[in-house]
């Protein structure tokens, strides 16, 4: 009798890689994603800190440690819970130099002494997608936040900031 051999998942599966190994080649590993030139970024809603933190790539961000993620929004709110928004920020070489590409903003409320985080996936999920593609979408930011983004990430490369048109432009709106 022959050993059954484990059923392989269905769908589609995607890796993450660091670089891009392919080089432009689209044939074998064609689900690929590099998120070399991506950054979280995080905004406290009450002391409008701005932070980034690369272990948010893969949920193990500070902030994101420790907790068990739920749905329902009643589960974690108390008075020891914090409010953030996660902005995705992208990066694109240029002639001109690297520019802020894109950004992808989502909300998630952590509850470290409860233990307990709400975010919908979903939402993250499709804001990550929004900067890896070069769309700029801050509309769920409140005006405190978007100056602190603004603010940060003209800190943290004010040359940059000064030769991306568009997400200067997303500023300004």
């Amino acid at each position: 009798m022959a050993e059954e051999q484990p059923k392989k998942k269905p769908g589609f599966q995607f890796n993450i890689i660091k670089n891009d190994p392919l080089d432009g080649h689209r044939g074998q590993n064609f689900g690929a994603i590099s998120l070399e030139n991506i950054a979280p970024v995080y905004i406290n809603i009450d002391t409008q800190e701005a932070e980034l933190d690369i272990g948010g790539l893969h949920g193990k961000a500070e902030v994101e440690k420790r907790v068990k993620w739920i749905k329902d929004k009643a589960e974690a709110e108390g008075p020891d819970a914090k409010e953030y928004f996660l902005i995705w920020i992208a990066v694109e070489r240029t002639e001109a130099g690297p520019v802020y590409n894109g950004a992808g903003a989502c909300y998630l409320m952590v509850n470290k002494e409860k233990r307990r985080g709400y975010k919908m996936m979903h939402e993250h999920v499709n804001s990550l997608d929004d900067a890896m593609k070069g769309r700029i979408k801050l509309d769920i930011l409140d005006d405190h936040s978007k100056e602190t983004l603004k603010q940060f990430l003209i800190n943290h490369n004010e040359e940059m900031w000064n030769i991306s048109q568009d997400m200067r432009a997303a500023f300004d709106k």
